[in-house]
């Protein structure tokens, strides 16, 4: 009856703890599960945004496999996680709501119209301002994920701390009722702690240390019975809790490395530069030890398809040290056909060999190599090929070493969408490549390979393209000799980059040689040209008006067109929305052009203006684009105070002058195309030109041609009398007969000798055969079979007709010395 007594107001207080402690447990099991729905929530949040990601980077329809199904669990998910959490806390329930709405929200305005846009076109959902954006949402739902859970954790830790109290309050109970018992009761609440008390309290600590996060903790495994049970139970649930973490963490570590590789891996569109980012992101994470191999043909940006048993070229090398056993990064490797490289780049599949000792196929190709990798320690490999649309571009080996873990399946698979992410990078790399040696080359065949010889100026020219990551521009220049002595400088700028504003600026060039040959002024050369960039601005956007803004964005074009006469030394300029040049006197000083700058190209509706100088002799004319001058961190107006100072420094020749300049301005790189055209007029001495005024009568032709005769014995071309008299005659009768006073006959003897005649008169003269019996027809026909050349050119005051003769070579006199030089000296 004591006994009963002991243990029935033993109970009495004992059930109410007990009431307490489990109603403590039920809490705490309910945090757990409220923790779990939680991370289960964060995990699909994961999921969809990792899925919705590789689909914008590769354009891979896998990836949206996990982003479908996160979006098809995650409302459940949350709703649960909703429901439990407002079971036993509003404000952790509000908090749920919040994560809820915040998920809702990022699936709805953000996710999905990302995919949706990447589908559509994927350039756009590539930009930094659409990563930067889902990033900062993600954050956001990462951030109030963390409160929920910090919350819920404090929740826990309270319930558990109520649930020792209350075990601590039951043992207390109890082991009150037996102390005031006899020995028997002694003895028995002896028992009873050391079978009970004392296991159930070992099972509360362990609980609360694997609450608190200590997963090492364990129980000893000596009781009999239930407690025996409990015991094991626990013991099992710690394993099964630390695999769970373990596993946990490294899912974590291989997505934080694949979003590691999906942004620091493609940084720039270099191939080279992108095999060392993706060794870099490797090592040391998920292997000791990582080579890249390319094929030749990926380097150089070839469309060509490797060929199996293709050489290859080891671009990049990872390792934790001395990388003595591997070949250096430029060696060309050809890999056995049993070798796994071999495999993986011929097969297309990735290789795991997980015991290197065990296996012999790769060591067939130099076995002398493979001891020494063995002998370094490394016992696993995996061989992964780099494909991208179908095309074997290369092989990735990954090795370790110093991890004693060996590859497993799960390490392949991730190689494999590793190599995968880098393989879509490396084949934009070399598709990038591949257009810019495409738009180079283009470039290069466009532009003036040599400039003509000319008796006007001097000529050194300097072109260099841009950088890589900018694209081959539309800059150019050229230089097209004139009738009467005269020089064109031209250069010019295009809109854009790559093979579009190359070929722009080809068309454009031609354009100009063609105008040139009709010999117009500038200003109506640039409003001709003006007319064409219209021309071809509506032809390639059909709907657009003549001149629209939104289509000239897309073939705009600068352009300034310069004369030069050495005769007169005046140079006549207009510019089309292109900057003015600079001129370096011979004095030293430099100047800088002013005048009008008309509308660029295409745009229409404004006259352009003409600026003309009068130069002194061995002026230099610097004509450039803005790509010389201008850069993001240096403004136009300080690139041509630098051009100037560059200009005025002291130095023995034009081709010094353009190191000069480029390698200030430029420092041997260019942001965008630079080109720079220096020209050092010339003048002709007053006796090498002669010119009469020729009254408008006909009787006074043969006066004119004894004129030019007489000024030809004096130059000592007695050689060429004949076809000059006969020449002269033809083109002072038709200016007599056919246009209108005053005119004007001028010889020059420079490379050749050239015969102008002017008059007042716009009808420009053409040829015509003449019919046997007509009397007229045949003189402009006479002048084109005797001469080198011949046409005519608008001035202001009417026209010039002009032809040129070759002089006839130099005869040796007596003395040795040639005639010509001779007749120079006289």
């Amino acid at each position: 009856m004591l006994i009963l007594g002991l243990i029935s107001g033993a109970f009495a207080f004992l059930l109410p703890a007990i009431s307490g402690l489990r109603e403590a447990v039920h809490l705490t099991n309910h945090s757990r599960h409220v923790l779990t729905t939680a991370n289960h929530l964060h995990r699909l949040v994961i999921d969809l945004e990792t899925g919705q990601r590789g689909f914008v980077i590769a354009g891979d329809e896998s990836f949206l496999q996990p982003w479908r199904q996160a979006r098809a669990s995650i409302p459940e998910q949350a709703a649960t996680l909703e429901r439990l959490a407002s079971a036993q806390s509003a404000a952790q329930g509000d908090r749920a709501r919040q994560i809820k709405q915040s998920v809702e929200a990022y699936i709805r305005d953000y996710s999905v119209p990302t995919v949706e846009a990447a589908r559509r076109d994927p350039a756009s959902a590539r930009t930094v301002a659409v990563t930067e954006e889902g990033k900062r949402r993600v954050d956001a739902i990462r951030g109030q994920f963390e409160r929920f859970v910090n919350f819920e954790n404090q929740l826990l830790a309270s319930r558990q701390e109520r649930a020792a109290d209350a075990a601590v309050r039951a043992t207390a109970a109890t082991s009150v009722g037996v102390a005031g018992s006899i020995l028997l009761i002694l003895l028995f609440d002896t028992y009873l702690i050391r079978s009970i008390v004392r296991p159930v309290r070992k099972a509360a600590a362990v609980a609360s240390r694997l609450a608190d996060g200590d997963l090492t903790a364990r129980m000893p495994e000596t009781g009999a019975g239930e407690i025996g049970k409990l015991e094991v139970a626990f013991n099992s649930m710690g394993r099964s809790l630390e695999e769970s973490r373990e596993l946990t963490e490294k899912a974590h570590r291989r997505l934080k490395l694949l979003y590691d590789a999906s942004t620091a891996v493609g940084t720039t569109l270099d191939v080279r530069r992108t095999a060392e980012e993706l060794v870099k992101v490797v090592v040391p994470e998920f292997a000791d030890f990582v080579t890249v191999d390319l094929a030749v043909a990926v380097l150089r940006g070839d469309d060509h398809r490797p060929d199996e048993g293709e050489m290859l070229c080891r671009v990049a090398i990872g390792c934790i040290r001395n990388t003595g056993s591997f070949h250096p990064p430029g060696v060309l490797i050809t890999w056995a056909p049993p070798t796994p490289q071999a495999r993986s780049f011929d097969g297309g599949l990735a290789l795991l060999e997980p015991d290197l000792r065990a296996s012999t196929a790769w060591r067939s190709r130099d076995p002398e190599a493979a001891a020494r990798i063995l002998d370094h320690g490394i016992h696993s490999l995996i061989t992964t090929p780099l494909r991208a649309r179908g095309v074997r571009m290369g092989v990735v080996s990954f090795w370790r070493s110093r991890q004693p873990g060996r590859f497993d399946e799960e390490d392949l698979s991730y190689a494999v969408e590793l190599t995968a992410k880098a393989g879509v990078v490396i084949d934009n790399a070399r598709r990038y490549a591949h257009e810019r040696n495409t738009a180079l080359t283009l470039q290069r065949n466009l532009l003036p390979q040599r400039l003509p010889v000319q008796p006007a100026v001097e000529i050194a020219f300097r072109y260099q393209p841009a950088g890589a990551q900018t694209g081959v521009g539309g800059d150019w220049f050229d230089v097209i000799p004139l009738s009467g002595c005269r020089v064109a400088l031209v250069v010019g700028d295009v809109v854009g980059h790559g093979i579009h504003a190359a070929a722009t600026m080809g068309r454009l060039r031609t354009a100009v040689r063609t105008l040139a040959d009709v010999d117009l002024p500038p200003d109506e050369l640039l409003t001709h040209l003006d007319d064409l960039v219209i021309h071809l601005t509506s032809g390639e956007q059909p709907g657009m008006a003549e001149g629209d803004t939104a289509a000239f964005a897309e073939l705009g074009a600068t352009c300034l067109y310069a004369v030069y006469d050495p005769v007169s030394r005046r140079c006549t300029l207009a510019t089309a929305g292109h900057p003015l040049p600079v001129l370096l006197t011979p004095d030293g000083t430099t100047e800088l052009v002013r005048g009008p700058v008309g509308p660029p190209l295409g745009v229409g509706g404004l006259p352009f203006e003409t600026t003309e100088l009068r130069l002194t002799e061995g002026t230099v004319i610097a004509l450039f684009t803005d790509g010389l001058v201008e850069t993001r961190d240096r403004d136009i107006d300080q690139g041509l105070a630098e051009l100037r100072r560059a200009l005025a420094l002291p130095t023995a020749s034009l081709e010094d002058i353009c190191d000069t300049v480029t390698g200030a301005l430029l420092d041997g790189r260019a942001a965008d195309d630079a080109a720079l055209l220096l020209a050092r007029t010339e003048a002709l001495s007053p006796d090498q030109v002669a010119m009469w005024e020729v009254p408008a009568d006909p009787a006074l032709v043969a006066r004119t041609r004894k004129l030019a005769i007489d000024q030809l014995l004096v130059w000592g071309l007695d050689e060429m009398e004949f076809v000059t008299g006969l020449v002269v005659s033809e083109l002072v009768t038709n200016a007599m007969r056919h246009g209108t006073g005053p005119i004007q006959l001028r010889l020059i003897r420079d490379r050749t000798l050239i015969c102008e005649v002017s008059d007042g008169s716009n009808t420009a003269p053409h040829l015509r055969r003449a019919r046997v019996f007509d009397e007229g027809g045949r003189g402009l026909l006479l002048v084109a079979q005797l001469t080198q050349g011949w046409g005519t050119r608008q001035t202001t005051s009417g026209k010039t007709i002009w032809c040129e003769q070759a002089l006839p070579p130099p005869v040796p006199s007596s003395d040795g010395a040639p005639g010509d030089e001779v007749s120079r000296a006289a």
